[in-house]
C-alpha cells in the first residue's frame, strides 16, 4: 500500500502515534488499524462545504458550540486503544474539554458532516456510519452535492434515525437550540438551460 513517499503493509495494524509520524503529501484515516488515503476533494464538493459551514459559523456565533471543517483529526476512541483518526467534512464540537489539546478532537463530536461522492460513498455510509455510531455521534449528515440531498440522521437510544432533506428544505438541527440551516444557500443551483445555451453559441 503506497501513498506519496509512504509505504504500509497491508497485513499490518497501525495506532495514532504511528499516524502521527506520518510525514508524507497523502492525507490518511485509520479504521480500527487500518489505513486509508484521502483524495482531494472536488471543487463541488468544496463549494458546498464552505457553504455549510459559513451558515454554521454565524448561527453558532457567541454559542460554545464550535465548527471546524477539514482537515482536523477525530480521535473517536483515543481513551479506548487509539486504533481510529478520521477527518470529516465538518464536524460540531460543545464540549471545549475534547478540545484541549488544540490540534485534534478527542471523542465524538456533537455533529458530523461527510460530503459524499463516488469514491467515499462506501467509507462514509458504512465504515465510518459505524464508528460514528458507536462513538456517540448525536448527529450525523451526509451530504450528497450531485443530487442535493441531506441524510440527517439522529442517535436515539443507541440507534440512527435518518431524515432526508433535499434542496428545498431548512433543517433544524437537533443536536442545538435555536439552529436552522438552509440548504437552498448551500447546494449550488443548476446553470440555467438557456444560459448554457448562449455560452456555446
Amino acid at each position: 500500500m503506497e501513498a506519496g513517499n509512504l509505504a504500509l503493509k497491508y497485513d499490518q495494524k497501525y495506532t495514532y502515534t504511528n499516524y502521527a509520524s506520518w510525514n508524507d503529501d497523502t492525507r490518511w484515516e485509520l479504521i480500527d488499524g487500518v489505513p486509508y488515503a484521502m483524495s482531494a476533494p472536488s471543487l463541488v464538493h468544496q463549494e458546498v462545504l464552505l457553504n455549510l459551514s459559513a451558515q454554521f459559523s454565524i448561527k453558532l456565533r457567541g454559542r460554545l458550540c464550535r465548527p471546524f471543517i477539514a482537515p482536523v483529526d477525530v480521535r473517536l476512541n483515543f481513551n479506548k486503544g487509539d486504533d481510529t483518526v478520521v477527518q470529516p467534512d465538518m464536524i460540531v464540537v460543545c464540549d471545549q474539554h475534547k478540545l484541549v489539546n488544540g490540534k485534534s478532537c478527542l471523542g465524538a463530536p456533537d455533529l458530523v458532516v461527510e460530503v459524499i461522492s463516488p469514491a467515499s460513498t462506501k467509507m462514509d455510509k458504512l465504515l465510518k456510519f459505524k464508528k460514528y455510531l458507536h462513538a456517540g455521534v448525536k448527529e450525523y449528515w451526509i451530504l450528497d452535492p450531485i443530487a442535493n440531498i441531506v441524510e440527517a440522521y439522529i442517535l436515539k437510544n443507541g440507534e440512527y434515525v435518518v431524515n432526508s432533506y433535499s434542496a428545498a428544505d431548512t433543517i433544524t438541527v437537533s443536536a442545538f437550540a435555536d439552529c436552522e440551516i438552509t440548504l437552498a444557500d448551500v447546494f449550488i443551483p443548476e446553470e440555467p438551460q438557456e444560459t448554457q445555451e448562449a455560452d456555446h453559441a
